[in-house]
């Protein structure tokens, strides 16, 4: 098999996953603002508030206005999701938690990185590849990697916020491949969602592969 010139990666659940379960770290940040609600109730209002808000793609927003609707795209996902969970009225100022929640997911302290993932960015980079990120994701991301020490491995970020397109829209893979000028046939795209990364990256012409955390698949450079 031909090595590609580029392997993009998703971020989350590919490289870096959420210690514990979102639901475990919004509890801790609420209990601090005396709500007191299991993490299980939170994870799963989580993900439905999640699986139903709108792609984080602002289309018709200035570069400098972004982090203000990223900010505000996330907050109403937390408010559905405190809703979901039947404990929103018991905070005396969601303004206030949120701003707090928001800061902590933007450092590494809720955050780890997958056991494989430093071996094969450092093989991957020995053999002269170069490494992009493809994430529907917002700016925090940037300081996410550099706290965890993974930014310097990648040549580019190509976040959904910012590209303004979302995946699996194969316009998110175009701006990425324009970064490094590769052609889509010599670039791979690894991410653990079927719909997102395998079939949106093989939609855009580029070698799809999904990576199963879940059954503990690992990131590997032997197939190259």
């Amino acid at each position: 098999m031909e090595r590609p010139k580029v392997i993009f990666l998703d971020a989350v659940g590919t490289l870096i996953g959420v210690k514990g379960s979102v639901g475990e770290v919004y509890r801790q940040i609420a209990q601090e603002f005396d709500v007191e609600v299991s993490a299980d109730t939170l994870n799963k209002a989580f993900i439905e508030s999640f699986k139903t808000a709108p792609p984080p793609i602002f289309p018709d927003t200035d570069s400098q206005d972004i982090p203000q609707r990223e900010f505000d795209w996330w907050r109403i996902i937390a408010l559905n999701t405190f809703e979901g969970a039947g404990v929103l009225k018991q905070f005396s100022d969601f303004s206030a938690f949120f701003s707090e929640l928001y800061i902590h997911f933007g450092t590494a302290e809720p955050w780890f990185v997958y056991p494989d993932v430093l071996p094969a960015l450092v093989n991957w980079r020995r053999m002269g590849i170069e490494l992009g990120i493809v994430s529907n994701f917002d700016s925090r991301i940037y300081s996410v990697l550099q706290s965890l020490g993974l930014r310097d491995f990648f040549t580019s970020i190509t976040i959904s916020t910012q590209a303004r397109a979302a995946k699996p829209d194969p316009q998110i893979f175009a701006i990425a491949l324009e970064k490094h000028g590769c052609s889509p046939e010599a670039a791979w795209h690894i991410g653990d969602s079927a719909d997102e990364d395998y079939h949106g990256a093989k939609a855009a012409g580029l070698r799809g592969i999904l990576i199963n955390r879940e059954q503990k698949l690992a990131l590997s450079s032997q197939s190259l």
